[in-house]
């Protein structure tokens, strides 16, 4: 299954810490907060089914903007997949905002994903394209259940 969100990739961010009467309370940042609730209705309106249950594989592409100070040349080398994104944000904070996004809504648990693939580009359309298919146990590359026998 292949579902693409038109949303800007946001990374995830130090959790914020504020003090309660019951003690210390952890959340998101406000960016980080917008962009799982938006990437949930998404998923919640191209996905109509129940989330997915059991192994599975999944293979991300964050597609980010081009900053518009980059030179014409340096653009279409970036649009083609010629140079990719080596900066700042790191895929796996990609991964992890975007895996928690899409907890409870297109499979149960980010526990869930056994295999995961995660590429970053440049795109004049900011988006991600996620991948998911189950693991069939005999796709477990060691033959057998994974347990320690």
């Amino acid at each position: 299954m292949k579902i693409i969100f038109n949303i800007e990739p946001v990374e995830q961010a130090r959790p914020r810490a504020t003090k309660t009467r019951k003690g210390i309370r952890l959340y998101d940042p406000q960016k980080v907060a917008t962009y799982k609730k938006q990437l949930g209705m998404m998923c919640k309106f191209q996905y109509k089914d129940k989330p997915l249950d059991g192994p599975l594989i999944v293979s991300l592409k964050f597609y980010r903007h081009i900053q518009s100070s980059v030179s014409k040349k340096e653009r279409e080398l970036r649009i083609t997949g010629a140079h990719r994104p080596i900066v700042k944000p790191d895929t796996d904070n990609y991964i992890k905002s975007t895996l928690d996004g899409l907890n409870g809504l297109l499979w149960e648990d980010d526990n869930q994903i056994v295999k995961i693939v995660a590429e970053k580009y440049y795109s004049d359309r900011p988006r991600i394209e996620i991948e998911v298919e189950r693991l069939e146990q005999n796709e477990d590359e060691r033959g057998g259940t994974g347990a320690k026998e």
